[in-house]
């Protein structure tokens, strides 16, 4: 089972550090085997002594380093010995205007250099609202030149409409979009999309669910660990 974090812009290096120390306890005291996963902001990223937890990195452009004004490459990540990355999140596609093109070049690039990719898809509300047919001819255009073979892949679906709204899709949904996706790869596929610990049973109760990628519920260590046990 994959249990993912993702900070978004939130959380200082401060208490980032706090945050990884304390989980980690958590993670050996209660000898959690599950694969767990914090994506800090960029700035908060270091080199924390957490063996059983994996750093991921929640964006990077597609180079090793170079002229990439407010960009970081795989030389800043090669220093933390981050090896996961974040693609195709909706918050980039939506609101910093990703196209499918550079999210497929980030993907080839960062593929061919052996990283753990958690590629994120999802739907906003206007195509849900029209039935699962184009639901998922929307998803297959967000799969469009990826390699779903890739041994180092993690597909994470996340509905836009339920990312930070508190909506959460009904378990059928999830699992019909799941069943579909799982026709395609034989790749792990998690759920993300207003995760809580008072939903996160049910979700992973799901047959083809393979975890979760929590956000504003990651935030608090005590609701995550909630979320982890």
């Amino acid at each position: 089972m994959i249990i993912a974090g993702n900070f978004k812009t939130n959380h200082t290096r401060k208490s980032t550090q706090k945050y990884i120390e304390e989980l980690s306890k958590f993670v050996d005291l209660n000898s959690i085997k599950d694969e767990i996963i914090i994506f800090p902001t960029a700035t908060s990223v270091d080199n924390f002594s957490c063996e059983n937890i994996k750093i991921g990195i929640q964006n990077a452009y597609h180079t090793q380093k170079g002229s990439f004004t407010g960009e970081i490459g795989i030389s800043q990540l090669e220093e933390f010995d981050i090896k996961t990355i974040l693609i195709g999140h909706s918050e980039r596609r939506e609101i910093l205007k990703e196209p499918q093109s550079m999210i497929k070049e980030k993907y080839d690039f960062f593929k061919s250099h052996g990283y753990q990719i958690i590629y994120c898809i999802g739907e906003p509300l206007k195509i849900r609202e029209e039935g699962s047919g184009v639901i998922f001819s929307y998803l297959q255009q967000q799969l469009d030149g990826i390699d779903l073979e890739y041994s180092n892949l993690i597909i994470a679906y996340e509905p836009i409409w339920a990312i930070g709204t508190g909506l959460v899709a009904k378990v059928e949904d999830i699992k019909n979009v799941h069943d579909m996706l799982k026709t395609k790869t034989k790749t792990e596929i998690i759920y993300g999309g207003s995760v809580k610990p008072d939903n996160v049973k049910n979700i992973l109760s799901i047959d083809s669910v393979d975890g979760v990628l929590v956000g504003s519920a990651s935030l608090d260590i005590d609701s995550f660990c909630k979320i982890i046990k």
